[in-house]
């Protein structure tokens, strides 16, 4: 798994000279994991701008949780860099059909990426 985990992230340019366990201890720590739900009504961009809207709230409100700031690095990276007339189609051929999707964004250090998820509407 350790290797698997390395070789997935390994262009994320985290991997340095240390033992596998610190690692994977800092892979673990500055990936960031987004998960959207679109639907027929608010597509993946609304979505998306939504979301970055929500944590700029909190984060100007004062709310230092951690990961505030990587979070709202990955939308913004997102929303400049995605191509959401693919997306929409992608997306809405599969709701149409009564099945529910879901976008899941990842990244780490000015890195991104996203991938669709189907999960059935039963």
């Amino acid at each position: 798994m350790v290797s698997s985990q390395l070789q997935k992230f390994g262009d994320l340019g985290l991997l340095r000279h240390a033992p596998r366990q610190k690692m994977m201890d800092d892979i673990q720590h500055r990936v960031t994991r987004i998960e959207l739900l679109p639907d027929l009504s608010h597509c993946i961009e609304t979505r998306a701008k939504q979301e970055y809207a929500a944590t700029m709230s909190k984060i100007l409100s004062g709310d230092q949780s951690p990961g505030f700031e990587e979070r709202l690095d990955l939308l913004k990276t997102f929303l400049e860099r995605a191509d959401f007339s693919r997306l929409r189609r992608e997306s809405e051929e599969h709701m149409i059909q009564g099945r529910k999707v879901k976008f899941v964004l990842s990244g780490s250090a000015g890195r991104a990426m996203w991938t669709l998820q189907v999960v059935d509407g039963n």
